[in-house]
C-alpha cells in the first residue's frame, strides 16, 4: 500500500523504538539467521528464529522491513519457527528485473517457504505484506494454513488520500523527508546503485487497478484475522468491515487510538488478538 508522510511518521517510530528496544538481535540484518533463497531474477534475504510449526511473516512497503516485527519475532518464536522475508528491493533483497505486482511479491514469498517446509504455513502479513499474504493464500492455499492482515486493503481506491493527492515519491523528496533513511538503506543494498529504479518499481505496484479481487477473497478457505487501527487513513473501518463480509471464516481485530502502523502504536492489544488465532485449533464459521 503507498504509504507517504505518514509511512515517514511510521519510519520514525520504527528507528525510535529500534534505538531503545532492551533487544540486540538486529532484525532483518542479522548474520547469524540471515539467508539467501535465489528465485530466479533475485536473491531474497529471509531470517529464521524459534522451532515449530512454520509463520511467515511479510512486511510492509518502502519504509517497511523484517525489523518492524521486533516485537512479535521474540513472542512468535517460543513456540514456532518464525520465517521473516524481505521484500523484493528492500533492504539486503534484491530488485531483480521483472516488474513488481503483488502477485509477483506472492510468488517470491512462495518459492522461499517451499524451499524450508513442506508444511502449511501461517502468514502475518502488515500493509503491503497483507497484500502479498492475500495473493499468497489466494494462488496457493494448500499452503495458507492461517492468514493475519493487518492494514491491508483490497484496492487502491480504499485509500483515504489517492496518490494524485499525496504525489509519486521521487528520490529527491524521500531525500530531502527522510535522509537518514535512506542513507541506512542503501547501505544494506546489494545495489544501491538502483535505488532511483526501485523507487519507481515501487510507483507501479502502488497504482496496479486491484490488489485483489472480491472474488478471490470469497474464495479463500482458510480462517483471516483482518486487524487495523479505527484511526487508520489508509484502511478506513467500513473498509475493513466490507472485507470482511467477504471472507467464509474470518474475525475481526479493530486496535482502538491507532492509526495504520497497530505494531508500534498499541502491541499488546495486537498480540492479545494475535496469539489465540494462531494457537487455537481452526473453526469454520465467523467470529
Amino acid at each position: 500500500m503507498i504509504i507517504r508522510l505518514y509511512a515517514f511518521v511510521y519510519w520514525l517510530i520504527v528507528t525510535a523504538h529500534a534505538a531503545n528496544a532492551q533487544t540486540k538481535i538486529p532484525y532483518g540484518n542479522n548474520p547469524q539467521t540471515g539467508h539467501y533463497y535465489n528465485v530466479g531474477d533475485a536473491k531474497i534475504y529471509y531470517e529464521i528464529y524459534g522451532k515449530g510449526k512454520p509463520v511467515v511473516l511479510l512486511h510492509g512497503g518502502l519504509f517497511g522491513y523484517i525489523d518492524e516485527y521486533e516485537f512479535l519475532i521474540p513472542k512468535l518464536a517460543q513456540t514456532h519457527q518464525v520465517i521473516a522475508i524481505g521484500t523484493r528491493g528492500h533492504a539486503r533483497s534484491e530488485i531483480g528485473t521483472k516488474a513488481f505486482s503483488y502477485a509477483q511479491l506472492a510468488d517470491d514469498a512462495y518459492q522461499v517457504i517451499r524451499s524450508l517446509t513442506k508444511d502449511s504455513v501461517i502468514v502475518v502479513g502488515f500493509s503491503d505484506g497483507g497484500i502479498t499474504g492475500y495473493n499468497l493464500t489466494a494462488k496457493h492455499p494448500e499452503l495458507v494454513r492461517k492468514l493475519i492482515a493487518m492494514g491491508t486493503p483490497r484496492r487502491p481506491a480504499d485509500r483515504a488520500l489517492s496518490t494524485q493527492e499525496e504525489g509519486k515519491m521521487t528520490a529527491e523528496r524521500l531525500d530531502k523527508m527522510a535522509p537518514d533513511f535512506v542513507k541506512s538503506r542503501k547501505e544494506l543494498m546489494p545495489e544501491p546503485a538502483r535505488w532511483n529504479e526501485f523507487l519507481d518499481k515501487l510507483d507501479v505496484l502502488w497504482n496496479q487497478p486491484t490488489f485483489i479481487t472480491d472474488e478471490a477473497i470469497q474464495q479463500f478457505k482458510c480462517p483471516v484475522l483482518l486487524m487495523a487501527g479505527d484511526k487508520d487513513p489508509y484502511f478506513k473501518t467500513e473498509k475493513l468491515l466490507e472485507t470482511y463480509r467477504l471472507l467464509h471464516t474470518g474475525r475481526l481485530s479493530l486496535i482502538p487510538n491507532c492509526g495504520h502502523v497497530v505494531l508500534y502504536c498499541n502491541f499488546l492489544a495486537v498480540w492479545e488478538a494475535i496469539s489465540p488465532f494462531i494457537n487455537e485449533s481452526i473453526k469454520t464459521t465467523k467470529q
